[in-house]
């Protein structure tokens, strides 16, 4: 740490006033990082869908959105020992205080002090560290790395080698690990099951890229574009179902090719209506089904009692059920050993200035994964 006192910062972020709108590049003032907090300079981001669902329907505005990624830490706050200046760190969207009831039970990836942050502030006091022209400016899930610096609580950042590449592993910050622990930590996917997939966007994709690396025998890809099913084949989906060339259900095509019902099924579209469909799509009696989608309408799900009572298991997934302190290096580290693929998620690559090109790829379902380049200075 140096012995400087940390000044507040003025640098570039991208504002989102109000919802659908395009987001201004504004002179953003970053507070110092508090205690137990650390301030980054954001080296890549990703745009994950959960950012543009929340942009186009959230309430807390004016907003900085970003949750995927990679940055140097800057400065740090008082009682920081884990990290230092010019430390090489991937941000979460969930902490791991290593310390509460939770992180300590052994059986979650939640954790009580440094969960989910819905309100745009920080953990510790409730506060915003981002201001514009004196007026403040709300967080997203603890991060907001939309801005060429942030400050993050220590619980919420995960120290990296500095030879990995920072434009390749931000990904690991959401939707890529989200998708290979829904597979591995959530479902426990058993060689030679049979897996349907249910939106191939890039937790879907990192969903048959798990079950492929696990052996399943027969991973089915769900979704009614088209256009992503030549790219699904090279994440390990072995076949493809668009729900539009059918008059039936979908979760009665599903039962009848795979001789009745899938093992496992993972809902990634966010949508509560296809979670249903995913339960329905499962076999009897030991039928699995995990739903990881974030929900841009219609929270409430509904299903009928019988799909539970004869056998099936319905669970909900927050980013793979890994710890992310815990859990991270080692995905990381497979990275690095080439045990499991990130660079071909990577559709676009976009300087900063032209972040809303990135939205507008997602909207219109042209890209995996635009990661984001922050200037070099």
């Amino acid at each position: 740490m140096s012995s400087s006192t940390p000044q507040v910062i003025t640098c570039k972020g991208a504002v989102a006033y109000g919802a659908g709108e395009a987001l201004v590049m504004e002179e953003v003032q970053v507070s110092p990082p508090q205690p137990m907090e650390i301030r980054i300079k954001v080296v890549s981001t990703s745009l994950c869908r959960s950012d543009l669902v929340a942009w186009e329907t959230h309430a807390i505005f004016p907003r900085i959105f970003g949750h995927e990624a990679s940055g140097i830490v800057e400065s740090v706050g008082l009682g920081v020992t884990e990290f230092k200046e010019g430390d090489h760190v991937i941000t979460v969207f969930i902490g791991e205080c290593m310390e509460c009831r939770l992180c300590t039970s052994g059986k979650t990836n939640i954790c009580e002090v440094l969960g989910l942050e819905r309100k745009g502030l920080m953990h510790s006091d409730q506060k915003t560290r981002f201001s514009v022209k004196g007026k403040p400016v709300y967080h997203y899930c603890a991060v907001s790395s939309f801005s060429e610096y942030t400050v993050v609580h220590s619980g919420c950042a995960v120290k990296v080698d500095p030879h990995v590449p920072l434009e390749k592993i931000c990904l690991l910050s959401c939707g890529v690990a989200a998708g290979l622990g829904a597979a591995w930590n959530v479902a426990d996917v058993s060689k030679g099951s049979t897996v349907v997939i249910f939106g191939l966007g890039t937790v879907g994709l990192s969903v048959a890229q798990g079950a492929k690396l696990r052996g399943a025998s027969r991973i089915i890809g769900v979704d009614n574009n088209p256009q992503k099913f030549d790219n699904a084949k090279a994440f390990g989906i072995t076949e493809v179902v668009d729900p539009n060339s059918y008059k039936e259900p979908i979760a009665q095509v599903i039962k009848r090719i795979t001789d009745g019902g899938a093992d496992f099924s993972f809902e990634c579209a966010g949508d509560t209506d296809m979670i249903t469909t995913a339960l329905q799509s499962c076999c009897d009696g030991w039928g699995l089904t995990v739903t990881l989608g974030v929900p841009k309408v219609k929270p409430a799900m509904s299903a009928h009692y019988a799909l539970l009572l004869m056998g099936r298991t319905l669970k909900g997934s927050l980013f793979g059920g890994w710890k992310p302190k815990t859990d991270l290096p080692s995905l990381v580290d497979k990275y690095v050993k080439k045990e499991i693929d990130i660079d071909d998620y990577i559709t676009h690559n976009l300087p900063f200035d032209n972040i809303n090109k990135a939205f507008n790829l997602m909207k219109e379902g042209k890209c995996l994964r635009c990661v984001i380049h922050m200037p070099r200075q």
